[in-house]
């Protein structure tokens, strides 16, 4: 069976160009669901995988020991799906005739609403670095502000070479999702902290490892987006932001201050964002909704 979810996971890496960060979540998840199998089915070989141990309910006890281990709906639904497109491959690859995972459902998931911190807060976050002259703290100041400039993912962020920031054309090349690039337009603010990251922290950070990414830990090494996280949470909580915030939050709180702007259009947000589908970005009309709503019933003479 590992072999199989070897091969699946290289299809979707060559063939459908998975992210690294997708190709991982589907590793671990099938790697659970194998491991299941193997408690559940005793005597399975360490060789070739007897499939024909594979039936429905096997595929319904998996589901409630993923409830019983109190995932989120939306983590459940994840690791399902997981093991439906795997069934899938094999069935293409002719080692199973039918799909045992045929008519099982996950849980339903609600779309919720992304959450947004104010723009009084975003101020007092981005100048919190500016209280110290480390060179973490440049390094510091140049991420938020190219985060909250061009609303990139963390795993966008921390993938950034050197090479991908052009400060004198003021725009950065980005690799998104599916390996699609983007050139996105940053402003004066987010040119001049990135500038004086590179000439005053990052050749600090860096010694002598050669390492051409553009934001670096103490080691010389690529920040990892777990590093990044943890630097956000820091800031946030020197600058007494209240809301929990996580880089995924600031890249929500961007997309909605444009919004709320009323300077940009859905289709020039997905464009910034990196969208594939115009559904993903419309859920942010929902907020500027809410947002006409309040407005309106704390300014219309007759709305009290």
């Amino acid at each position: 069976m590992e072999e199989a979810i070897s091969n699946f996971l290289t299809s979707l890496s060559v063939e459908k160009g998975f992210s690294n960060n997708t190709l991982d979540a589907y590793r671990n998840d099938l790697g659970q669901f194998s491991r299941f199998v193997r408690e559940k089915v005793p005597g399975i070989p360490d060789g070739r995988f007897d499939y024909g141990c594979m039936d429905r309910a096997l595929l319904l006890d998996y589901v409630l020991n993923l409830r019983d281990r109190s995932y989120a709906p939306a983590t459940m639904a994840r690791k399902i799906a997981a093991v439906k497109s795997f069934f899938n491959f094999i069935i293409a690859e002719g080692i199973l005739d039918k799909n045992p995972a045929d008519g099982i459902a996950g849980p339903k998931v609600g779309k919720s609403l992304p959450r947004a911190i104010s723009v009084g807060d975003v101020e007092r976050l981005l100048e919190e670095p500016d209280k110290l002259t480390s060179p973490e703290a440049k390094r510091d100041k140049a991420m938020l502000e190219l985060l909250y400039a061009t609303g990139m993912r963390v795993s966008e962020i921390v993938s950034l070479n050197v090479r991908d920031v052009n400060l004198r054309g003021g725009f950065v090349r980005c690799l998104g999702k599916g390996s699609k690039e983007r050139i996105i337009p940053i402003h004066n603010k987010a040119v001049r902290a990135v500038r004086n990251y590179l000439d005053g922290g990052r050749a600090r950070l860096l010694g002598a490892s050669g390492e051409i990414a553009l934001f670096l830990n103490r080691r010389g090494q690529r920040l990892t987006r777990q590093g990044f996280w943890l630097i956000l949470k820091n800031y946030a909580e020197k600058a007494g932001v209240k809301d929990e915030i996580t880089p995924h939050v600031l890249r929500h709180s961007i997309a909605t201050h444009l919004l709320h702007s009323g300077k940009m259009n859905l289709r020039e947000l997905q464009e910034l964002l990196g969208h594939a589908n115009i559904s993903t970005t419309q859920v942010y009309t929902h907020l500027t909704t809410e947002r006409l709503r309040q407005v309106y019933e704390s300014s219309h003479p007759r709305a009290t």
